[in-house]
């Protein structure tokens, strides 16, 4: 009985190694840096890397553009007050006065007039 038991404690034994023996080459495989998870957790990471440097210079772009933003929207405002000053200060001026209408001048040749009747064309003087 104790050969028995001995032979299946052996056999168990050869089992439970030929087991770890697959799950280490798998496990080996599933961290492989160029095919496995472990390449795919790398790549990421340079990703991740990558997209928080981008992120930072668009904050810091974005900044820039905030400043700059506000100074030209204080410089409008100041010119929309000079203007408002400048309309307002336009209602104290006179009326301009009418220019002189232009005399037509006594030579002036007349423009000749073309009426079409009755498929004919007479000119006709005014």
């Amino acid at each position: 009985m104790t050969l028995i038991a001995d032979i299946l404690l052996v056999a168990g034994a050869l089992g439970a190694a030929f087991y770890c023996m697959i799950l280490s080459r798998r496990l080996n495989r599933f961290n492989d840096l160029e095919n496995g998870v472990g390449g795919a957790v790398a790549v990421l990471a340079v990703q991740v890397d990558d997209m928080t440097k981008t992120l930072e210079q668009a904050r810091i772009a974005a900044g820039k553009s905030t400043e700059s933003l506000k100074s030209l929207t204080s410089k409008a405002e100041d010119v929309a007050k000079r203007l408002e000053l400048l309309m307002a200060s336009m209602h104290d001026l006179p009326e301009p006065s009418a220019p002189p209408a232009p005399e037509p001048a006594e030579d002036s040749m007349q423009e000749a007039v073309f009426l079409r009747h009755q498929d004919r064309v007479v000119e006709a003087a005014e």
